[in-house]
């Protein structure tokens, strides 16, 4: 059983591994992180929490709902916004992969490709809607290394230290889609995950048990296999990467719910107000007629209205202050960027071109915020580099030092062009050209405009012209 007798006091009746395992999934899964995790991704989704409102009425004292009523439901994606936001800004452009060794930077840039790309930017997103990500590095069919992401609600992490630094384990719960006959059925399957080996189980009638029809038929089995699949071999690691959104492991959407819910009520009440003006609510005097569908029908098709002597009609209808549901929607949305953390661009201080200098200072709280993730992520990279490394080492093409890389993120930030090119032009003698060049808004790849500075040399009969004060 591993660390898992170590954790469980001898009753009468030591409990199963399985016993041990069941008891992680069940608290897990009515755990209130479980449940901040989907609702993370609800919100994401535009599915807030004002899409499922009702409204009451009393009948006969019962209450029951009330389907006549106007019932909006105006929902704002705000995550969504604040969440690409975030996650462009500090992963939208390619990470920078570096190495010590140079073949083994080469064998880094190789794996960790453009589609690894689109896979840390997913992680990117889940990590910030779920507080945690989770990539599985393993070797496939064809015996190439390839990265998974999997949906973090589905995975139970089994930490060394309440400060869950070290992983002693995984347990992967995930449903499977089977016929039984005509019948579908979902069938709720387990994966144990240890640094040597992983095992297999299903449930049964309520019970998890072995699972004979997966690989290793119930018994603990390798992560890979080597030889050309004649053995198993495990890594000597839970081959799962956790990528933290922040120290605590709380979503982006824990800051900011209680203001989207607020803001969703009142545009909707609003709403919902609007509607019911059309609505009027007459008050007869000495009306004339003999009942209230003929008064309605009279209105509808004369635009008159039959009353006898001092008689007469007037209208209620429902007032609205729009001046003050305004300004509480202002409040509203200018908290939710600044918990959220976001970039407001609807601000006027800064006027139609903003300074370096402001413009840093409208991205302070967002480059607060990815201080936090970019700290957790490049631990999570130093992993990668170490299931690279092994992974070579396996395969016998090189033992490769895992620490002698480093991963660097490109932050996205808007800039004032004229700014950067002036303080460029000012840096020429103090930097290389080459960091100038890096720096410069018009330039994507240095190494290719270093060619055609060469070319263009080449070709004119005039003296070099750099783009710097000399």
């Amino acid at each position: 059983m591993g660390f898992l007798s170590n954790i469980i006091k001898p009753v009468s009746q030591p409990m199963s591994k399985e016993d041990v395992i069941h008891t992680y999934i069940q608290d897990f899964e009515s755990s209130k992180t479980r449940k901040d995790m989907l609702t993370g991704e609800k919100y994401y989704k535009n599915e807030n929490d004002i899409n499922q409102r009702k409204l009451y009425k009393y009948v006969n004292e019962s209450k029951v709902e009330d389907t006549e009523r106007p019932n909006n439901k105006l929902s704002h994606s705000f995550a969504k916004l604040l969440v690409d936001e975030k996650v462009n800004y500090l992963l939208g452009k390619s990470p920078i992969i570096a190495a010590d060794d140079e073949k083994f930077q080469e064998k880094l840039i190789e794996i960790l490709d453009d589609e690894f790309d689109d896979t840390i930017q997913e992680i990117g997103i889940e990590s910030s809607n779920k507080g945690i990500a989770w990539l599985q590095p393993y070797i496939d069919e064809e015996g190439s290394l390839k990265f998974e992401k999997h949906d973090s609600e589905k995975i139970i992490p089994v930490w060394k230290e309440s400060s869950h630094k070290t992983l002693e384990a995984i347990i992967r719960v995930y449903y499977v889609e089977t016929y039984e006959g005509k019948e579908r059925k979902d069938v709720k399957k387990v994966e144990y995950w240890t640094k040597e080996d992983v095992t297999y189980y299903t449930y049964f009638n309520g019970s998890m048990i072995p699972d004979v029809e997966a690989p290793g038929e119930g018994e603990p089995i390798g992560h890979f296999k080597i030889n050309n699949g004649a053995e198993y071999k495990g890594w000597g690691r839970v081959p799962f990467i956790p990528f933290k959104n922040n120290t605590r492991e709380l979503n982006d959407l824990t800051y900011f719910k209680s203001l989207i819910d607020d803001y969703d009520k009142n545009t909707s009440d609003t709403s919902n107000v609007l509607d019911d003006i059309a609505r009027f609510v007459y008050i007869l005097k000495n009306y004339g007629g003999t009942d209230l569908g003929e008064f309605l029908n009279d209105l509808k098709l004369y635009k008159a209205i039959k009353v006898d002597t001092d008689g007469g009609v007037d209208k209620l209808s429902p007032d609205i202050e729009i001046d003050a549901v305004e300004k509480h929607l202002d409040r509203i949305k200018k908290d939710v960027y600044i918990f959220g953390q976001g970039v407001d661009m609807d601000t006027d201080k800064f006027g139609n071109s903003p300074s370096g200098i402001a413009l840093q200072f409208l991205y302070s709280a967002l480059d607060l915020k990815c201080d936090q993730m970019e700290r957790k992520f490049k631990k999570a990279f130093k992993y990668i580099f170490w299931f690279i490394a092994e992974y070579f080492k396996t395969i016998n093409q090189g033992i490769y030092d895992p620490k002698k890389a480093k991963v660097t993120f490109v932050r996205s930030m808007i800039i004032n062009e004229t700014d950067t090119i002036t303080n460029i032009r000012n840096s020429k003698g103090i930097v290389s050209d080459k960091t100038l060049l890096e720096h410069h808004p018009y330039v994507g790849d240095v190494d290719e405009e270093e060619s055609r500075k060469k070319e263009e040399r080449k070709n004119s009969l005039e003296p070099d012209l750099d783009f710097g004060n000399r």
